[in-house]
């Protein structure tokens, strides 16, 4: 399959089918709110390395969780329950973004987070379109996540921790609050050992794409900043 080649002036995608076989399916264009909004909203996101042109992928199979199927290991619930971390929506997006791609690096890893698409996304949250979850300890910021909410479809974009578990319980809190309140889908984007322990799982293409003509809402859905409950 050819990749496409995206005009900064027209913002449209190729059909998702037409994707090589390694997900790549279009490359150039910018990250501008609307073209973000669209590229989610039809199973495509944004991944390219420093100094590369933008790359568009959607991968197949996708890697998916669906709230009602979250696993959550025994240990992490009595973590849970202790109460070591007090938790957060939107009140530090462009932090939680920033450390997501700062101890990528330290860890010797490349990083698709750069500062463009940190201003980008924090756009995306100021507009409604994109959220936040931190983990707080001793009133340091020690862990967190953040992804792309559009209608009934979280599309999780990335996560890290500075002490053990702390992701995993702001994820873990997130699915929970937010399946209360009608989420339907997570998108996992690639597969992962790490979210498979979760309940995630694999479905085709197609079938990610059937499901987002069902739950995507291109409507912004402003989510306050503030506490998040323990779950």
């Amino acid at each position: 399959m050819p990749v496409f080649l995206l005009d900064k002036r027209d913002i449209h995608f190729p059909p998702v089918d037409l994707a090589r076989s390694d997900g790549l399916l279009a490359v150039g264009g910018d990250l501008c709110p609307k073209r973000l909004i669209l590229a989610y909203s039809k199973g495509i996101f944004p991944w390219y390395n420093q100094g590369e042109p933008i790359l568009w992928w959607s991968p197949d199979p996708r890697l998916v969780l669906f709230p009602e199927e979250l696993h959550v290991p025994r240990r992490l619930e009595r973590t849970i329950r202790q109460g070591r971390f007090s938790l957060s929506c939107n009140r530090a997006f462009r932090e939680v973004m920033s450390l997501c791609g700062a101890l990528r690096q330290e860890r010797g890893e490349v990083t698709w987070i750069n500062q463009d698409m940190i201003d980008a996304y924090c756009k995306l949250n100021e507009m409604g379109y994109a959220l936040s979850v931190e983990s707080w300890q001793d009133g340091e910021l020690v862990g967190g996540l953040y992804g792309v909410l559009l209608g009934s479809v979280f599309f999780g974009e990335s996560m890290f921790t500075k002490v053990k578990d702390a992701s995993k319980v702001a994820f873990v809190c997130f699915v929970r609050t937010f399946r209360d309140m009608g989420l339907k889908l997570i998108d996992c984007q690639v597969e992962t050992a790490h979210l498979r322990r979760f309940g995630a799982r694999a479905i085709s293409r197609q079938q990610f794409s059937v499901l987002l003509e069902k739950w995507v809402d291109l409507r912004p859905k402003k989510v306050s900043q503030g506490p998040l409950r323990a779950c």
